[in-house]
């Protein structure tokens, strides 16, 4: 064979990494991200911002504080330092907002249904364990039983699983 037919090709190396199940669910995972960022944004401009603005003077993102006075618009330019702290706590508030709901929503249900799952897969093996215990000892009661049978037809004690050569308990025959 020729390395030209050993290496795949550039393409095909491309559509392996894309057809990897990960990157497909990453890919998703960045798309549904994106649009409940834009409903958790509306959310907080639309309904959390005015309501903060009812308890002050003016929407949440209108709050500002001058670094350095006089912050007045001389000739479409800012005059003096603004510091737009109404800005970031609307974004702490959208991003405290998307926490909250990607926890309770998903996080959490998950974790539990992931707990009740372990708990699940250890309440079968421990019953298996418990099936294979009761399985060993209903062969050693059938084998007691067995042997005491024989024993009594071959004329009672001395003839039991002790003395039987091999058995655990007798002397051993290749010493």
């Amino acid at each position: 064979m020729s390395d030209e037919e050993k290496k795949p090709s550039l393409l095909q190396g491309f559509k392996a990494f894309l057809m990897r199940g990960n990157v497909i669910d990453l890919a998703v995972a960045v798309v549904i991200g994106a649009a409940f960022t834009n409903i958790v944004n509306a959310v907080v401009k639309g309904v959390i911002n005015p309501l903060v603005g009812a308890f002050g003077t003016q929407d949440l993102e209108n709050y500002k504080s001058c670094l350095k006075a006089p912050c007045k618009m001389v000739d479409g330019e800012m005059d003096g330092i603004q510091i737009e702290w109404g800005s970031v706590l609307s974004a702490t508030l959208s991003f405290l907002i998307t926490a909250a709901v990607v926890y309770f929503l998903m996080v959490l249900p998950m974790a539990k249904y992931l707990a009740r799952v372990e708990e699940r897969r250890k309440a079968k093996e421990g019953a298996e364990e418990l099936i294979e215990v009761t399985e060993l000892e209903v062969l050693k009661e059938i084998r007691d039983s067995l042997v005491a049978q024989r024993g009594a037809q071959n004329g009672g004690p001395g003839t039991g699983p002790d003395t039987t050569p091999g058995s655990p308990g007798s002397p051993r025959s290749d010493t």
